[in-house]
């Protein structure tokens, strides 16, 4: 299977000055956008909503941080207000990599082309 990438910005909306941008692995596995927990400073001062156990693709439990709220835009889709969880993360030949998991998908009705191997936009959100 292939791997999507997608250019994503990440601003706290109390302070648009503090924003990432930063290309992040499409992973429907994973429910939140995760970032490193080295850049959390970079969008200044967050409410921590809660600490959480979360389960890795190896199985193993990591603990995070999830914050929030904070303005999500996943290029081509509409920006979204969500939570963001800041895990410790080790960088790959010196670049971390981000996950958009399905709930900021969901919420900015995107999806994933299998076929195409890239994100495509849901005409309507489900109600059912």
């Amino acid at each position: 299977m292939g791997r999507i990438v997608a250019s994503v910005k990440i601003e706290n909306p109390l302070s648009r000055e503090s924003h990432i941008r930063c290309d992040a692995l499409v992973d429907t596995g994973a429910s939140h956008l995760v970032l490193p927990a080295a850049w959390r400073d970079r969008l200044g001062d967050l409410e921590e909503v809660r600490q959480a156990q979360f389960e890795t693709a190896t199985q193993e439990v990591a603990e995070g941080a999830v914050c929030g709220p904070v303005r999500i835009q996943i290029e081509g889709f509409s920006p979204i207000f969500s939570e963001v969880v800041f895990l410790e993360m080790q960088p790959d030949d010196g670049e971390y990599e981000p996950l958009i998991g399905y709930i900021p998908l969901e919420q900015c009705q995107a999806a994933v082309d299998m076929l195409g191997h890239r994100l495509i936009h849901v005409k309507r959100m489900d109600l059912k």
